[in-house]
């Protein structure tokens, strides 16, 4: 049998201010002899930083390996590069026992031929035509100085351009560069300096010389050419991310991933919802079924029109006249430049218009305007030209599905109360056949609509709401219907949402879905109406740019200082809990805090001495000794420290945490103070800044489970979810901060509940007193998850795991066959990254509890 199992992954160079020389595999010893490696050049240790990962691909494939440690992947970080440039030979060594072995070997030629030919690092991710020039996005990496960047054109003209630095949290990982390197960049080349030639060179200029890229586009062209695709399937940033998807997940999940990323996801949603979109069938019955609604409301389509193109205008009014409900009438405003809208509509819809249908349901009212007053105004005049009890809004480029006034006009039969209905939509390319891009919507989540204009189409309000709120305003042009919906959405509770597709907007160039750098101003004026919002509502907001479009993370400022209690459980690793506690005391900026430390059944000396040390030093730490024995009880733990807190509010922490943003406090309490909110949650990340948590959803796995997880640092999520503050159904207590009124209306933690589900339980249980529970990413930690106590690993743990599923889907059955309200019924609950949800779908633990209730049932 072989004494040593290793491999090299990879050896690359990586060029920033702290430029490193990286090696990364794995060495394992089926003895499971702990292993130590030395980095020697010319037989002299060099200085290395190692991070050691788990590899249950290496441990789990190898039959030699099975049942040693997976830990055995290994980053070495070698900083040293001048040691490496002048040795004659580099060896990497690994110790064993009492033997040791080369695993890694080059001369010194070789060291530095690849430190040279790995200066510099650069790519283009992509870029977009639009109607105002051409947007380059990609990111720079050199270990040489920027001097400057010049664009040039294919006769080498240099044009004048603007750029713009970001941080890229995914190369921060990848190329293990700083946090405060900003390598992302984006240039902006203006249309008018393109006409003469549109062929482009990026050009940066550093101490070591010039590095020329060439950007594969043309004036014409509005996607990236082939050359562009076969530069992203080769950068490196793509293949490594894949590579560490393989390794965790095996081949047919990443072959899955792959084609789904290469297509964006349109091939398998146009398929999907080509399955569930509604058939001619069933739109007769519809349309027999509607003569027989108790409530038979006119519904008023309300569409501003501006130099509509015709062929886009004849499928919008086509759509609406082949409704199923048929008591409608489409209201158009017309402010076009131009006669070609009033004579198209005058010699195709002739027979529909009002003076043609008098008495009859189904008329078109069309009014050419004087001018153009904009869209705000335009859209008013269509309101105005409106007889019906509900209001509808439409772009003018768009499209209906077929069924979409029945299923509208069903909800308010069955909810006669129902005052605002939206619907979910999908995008739809020039032509009008192709679906893609699905906006799957959670049902009405008020935080999230002031974060983006989650509901956007279809809207649809009744007529006395929106006379109320008098129309659109023309100051938030750009943002005009966000403002509305805002509006409206203040004046009622009986909001209704209708989880299927039924509005397509259109994604082409000129189009805000399709070039949104086309509306610039609509950033401006998103903010502007959701700071309106709050300031109606008495609070006042910080509403924060995400850099993603009119996606924002507001803030609501704290009023008062009223005193907030950290309440962390602790079991040894004072080392833990020292980061934790030094992260909050040197990074809060809120004033008024106290930090209890739950003391519960410690062994190590080294523990105790910490707190006496830490309290001795700090006045506002205290630590105070759970008094039960015993197996642990985690809710327990947190009802103990929670009866020693003076805090109004409480936070209940994780020891195995560590503070990232320094107003975590402020940002939650913010939230929290307001009379419908219970408990706001934080945003975790892994060590390796990918997501840990975000929010939890009620269902996921067959109980309840985190979604989008390790996804990068700084990504949107779906819907924004990962950037947006949006109310949930529950989020995790390893850092959530709750009212302490309300925390004593609900009695605390169950603690029936030991280790798992007791702060979805908590979550669950505060709702149900009709208070909120609010996700706000703009609170950030790491979470260093179970490391204080390890993982569900052994079959005891696992037992007691099963017992606490089945007592959650025991008590919270009602809410778990109704499903989620912040969750779309059509994404997945198998897996956490919001695909669309396939039959068949089940879940391995909930199978075995199944099976096994089944059999204790069968024995009596």
């Amino acid at each position: 049998m072989k004494d040593l199992f290793y491999h090299i992954d990879s050896v690359e160079v990586y060029g920033d201010t702290e430029p490193l020389f990286f090696i990364g595999g794995w060495c394992a010893s089926p003895k499971d002899l702990p292993v130590e490696l030395k980095v020697l050049a010319d037989g002299k240790e060099v200085e290395y930083q190692i991070n050691r990962h788990e590899r249950q691909d290496v441990v789990g494939f190898s039959r030699a390996l099975q049942g040693t440690n997976p830990e055995c992947g290994f980053e070495l970080l070698i900083y040293d590069l001048e040691t490496l440039r002048e040795a004659d030979a580099v060896k990497v060594t690994a110790f064993y026992g009492q033997d040791q072995k080369v695993i890694y070997a080059r001369s010194g030629a070789q060291i530095r031929e690849m430190i040279d030919q790995n200066k510099t690092h650069a790519t283009i991710d992509d870029w977009t035509t639009g109607e105002n020039g051409t947007r380059i996005h990609g990111w720079f990496i050199s270990m040489d100085e920027l001097d400057h960047v010049e664009v040039l054109n294919g006769k080498d003209t240099s044009l004048p351009f603007e750029i713009t630095w970001r941080r890229r949290y995914d190369l921060e990982k990848i190329y293990h560069i700083s946090h405060e390197s900003t390598p992302g960049f984006e240039v902006v080349v203006w249309k008018e300096d393109l006409e003469e030639d549109p062929s482009l060179k990026l050009v940066f200029v550093t101490s070591g010389g010039r590095i020329v890229i060439p950007v594969q586009t043309d004036a014409k062209s509005k996607t990236p050419k082939f050359s562009y695709i076969r530069q992203r399937i080769f950068n490196p940033t793509y293949w490594k991310r894949g590579w560490k998807f393989l390794r965790k997940n095996g081949l047919r999940a990443t072959l899955y991933h792959m084609s789904e990323a290469a297509n964006g996801g349109r091939d398998e949603y146009h398929g999907w919802f080509l399955e569930h979109r509604i058939t001619e069938e069933e739109l007769v019955e519809q349309r027999e079924m509607q003569k027989s609604f108790a409530e038979r409301p006119v519904i008023s389509i309300c569409v501003p029109l501006y130099n509509t193109e015709l062929r886009y205008l004849a499928a919008l009014i086509d759509s609406v006249i082949g409704q199923s409900y048929t008591n409608w009438e489409l209201c158009l405003a017309d402010g076009s430049t131009n006669e070609s809208v009033n004579e198209y509509i005058h010699e195709n819809y002739a027979e529909y218009l009002r003076e043609a249908r008098e008495g009859e349901e189904g008329k078109i009212f069309y009014t050419r305007l004087e001018e153009n007053y904009g869209i705000a105004g335009n859209t008013n005049y269509a309101l105005e030209m409106g007889t019906g009890d509900f209001i509808m809004l439409s772009d003018h480029d768009d499209y209906l599905e077929k069924d979409a006034l029945f299923e509208i006009v069903k909800a308010i039969n069955e909810n006669p109360q129902t005052d605002i209905l939206y619907t979910d939509e999908d995008l739809t390319d020039d032509t009008g056949v192709r679906f893609e891009s699905p906006r799957l919507k959670p049902d009405f989540n008020m935080d999230m609509l002031c974060s983006i204009n989650y509901i956007c189409h279809i809207f649809v309000a009744r007529a006395s709401i929106m006379k109320k709120v008098g129309g659109f305003r023309k100051e938030f042009d750009g943002a005009q219907d966000w403002d509305m919906i805002l509006r409206c959405c203040e004046l009622t509770d009986h909001i209704v949402h209708i989880p299927k597709v039924l509005y397509h907007w259109r994604a082409y160039e000129a189009s805000t879905a399709g070039n949104p750098d086309s509306k610039k101003y609509a950033i401006d004026a998103g903010k502007n109406a959701v700071a309106a919002h709050f300031e109606r509502c008495g609070y006042e907001a910080d509403v924060r740019y995400t850099n993603v479009f009119i996606l924002f993370q507001p803030q609501i400022k704290v009023k008062g200082t009223p005193k907030v209690s950290v309440i962390i459980p602790s079991y040894d690793h004072a080392d833990l809990l020292k980061t934790c506690i030094d992260s909050i005391l040197r990074k809060t900026t809120y004033p008024n805090y106290e930090i209890i430390v739950v003391e519960n059944n410690s062994k190590e000396q080294k523990t105790f001495d910490y707190y006496e040390q830490v309290q001795k030093e700090h006045s506002n730490v205290h630590v105070v000794m759970y008094p039960e024995k015993g197996p642990f009880n985690y809710s327990a733990v947190n009802n103990f420290g929670a009866s020693k807190a003076d805090g109004e509010y409480l936070i209940l922490l994780n020891n195995d945490t560590k503070l990232i943003s320094g107003d975590w406090m402020e940002n939650m309490l913010g939230y929290c103070q307001r009379d419908n909110t219970g408990i706001v949650g934080a945003k975790l990340y892994f060590e390796d800044d990918t997501v840990q948590h975000c929010g939890v959803v009620v269902g996921v796995g067959g109980f309840a489970g985190h979604i989008l997880t390790e996804s990068m640092r700084g990504d949107a999520g779906y819907f924004g979810r990962l950037l947006a503050v949006h109310d949930v159904s529950a989020v995790t207590a390893a850092c959530l901060m709750i009212k302490r009124s309300t925390f004593d209306a609900v009695g605390g933690l169950d603690e029936g509940f030991r280790v798992a589900l007791n702060d979805v339980d908590l979550c669950m249980k505060v709702r149900d007193l009709g208070q909120l529970v609010v996700m706000n990413p703009g609170v950030e930690l790491y979470h260093f998850e179970s490391k204080s106590r390890g993982y569900e690993a052994d079959a005891g743990k696992h037992e007691r795991f099963k017992s606490e599923i089945r007592r959650f889907r025991k008590k919270w059955e009602k809410e778990l066959e109704a499903g989620d309200p912040y969750y779309n019924p059509h994404l997945t609950l198998m897996y956490g990254d919001c695909r669309l949800r396939r039959p068949g779908e089940h879940f391995d633990i909930i199978d075995e509890i199944l099976r096994e209730d089944q059999e204790e049932s069968a024995s009596l």
